[in-house]
């Protein structure tokens, strides 16, 4: 059975950061590109990020880039997105997937605000 567990949201300060981490089971992990997506209240599914299978790709919505770094550890089946310089935009739940059209993980909640 497919897995993934999102952690490391809450709330933080405009200009604060987070870092999210998702746990992966159930599949192989290191054979798949990994997305974040998000989904801020009242609105559709947002790609944010997308990293290659081995890591050594990444891309990023022009919305957080140069802001939040995506990466991942094919040891532990781990993905992670470094979010910095938070703003109020950026307040949604946040989910990792292997496809970013859709989701099947619980998320974890974001909110920046002051």
């Amino acid at each position: 059975e497919v897995q993934l567990v999102e952690s490391g949201g809450g709330l933080v300060q405009p200009g604060g950061s987070l870092r999210l981490s998702c746990v992966a089971s159930g599949f192989s992990f290191s054979h798949y590109g990994m997305y974040w997506v998000r989904q801020a209240p009242g609105k559709g599914l947002e790609w944010v990020s997308l990293i290659s299978n081995t890591g050594g790709s990444t891309y990023y919505a022009d919305s957080v880039k140069g802001r939040f770094t995506i990466s991942r550890d094919n040891a532990k089946n781990t993905l992670y997105l470094q979010m910095n310089s938070l703003k109020t935009e950026d307040t949604a739940v946040y989910y990792c997937t292997t496809d970013p059209s859709a989701t099947r993980s619980q998320g974890t909640q974001v909110t920046v605000s002051s």
